[in-house]
């Protein structure tokens, strides 16, 4: 069974240890899973997800996790970025089940809770070169190219408009 929830205290380390697998596969920056850990945790990446609480969930956002059969297979977050806008974070699925419609519903979930705080625009930055498939899912989402909000210049902008939605 495939379940879509917040992240618990417990998980943390679980879920981080996903989207380091991911980041490996995708950038290839290191030989084995162990060094590209140990490189990205050197740089300070997913440092925010030490205190989920705060950078999180006290940050007019929420931090979900995709499971199946007890492991975590998927990461998706939102956080406050400005006054009616929030920055979607995290978004990682594992390799063996893209094309199945998990990263659809984790995304429908996101910017489910996104109308209900209240958000009017989600923007997120991603890769645009390293992340193609990433780029192509969120244009289908409805998401377009805005200038980068990010100092890295391999960062590309995005946004949404989130659509209230009647009845």
């Amino acid at each position: 069974m495939f379940e879509i929830r917040p992240i618990r205290e417990n998980e943390i380390q679980e879920a981080k240890h996903v989207i380091f697998t991911v980041a490996y596969e995708v950038f290839h920056e290191a030989s084995t899973l162990e060094e590209s850990i140990a490189k990205y945790s050197a740089q300070g990446k997913l440092s925010e997800m030490e205190d989920v609480q705060k950078n999180y969930f006290e940050n007019g956002g929420t931090f979900l996790v995709s499971v199946h059969e007890n492991r975590i297979i998927g990461t998706g977050a939102i956080r406050f970025l400005e006054e009616g806008v929030c920055e979607l974070k995290r978004m990682w699925l594992l390799s063996e089940y893209r094309g199945q419609g998990h990263g659809y519903r984790m995304m429908q979930e996101l910017f489910r809770i996104a109308r209900e705080k209240g958000y009017k625009t989600m923007r997120l930055l991603t890769d645009r070169v390293v992340q193609k498939n990433a780029v192509a899912f969120y244009r289908r989402l409805g998401f377009y190219e805005i200038p980068s909000f990010s100092d890295d210049p391999d960062d590309m902008g995005m946004e949404l408009i989130l659509q209230i939605r009647e009845g």
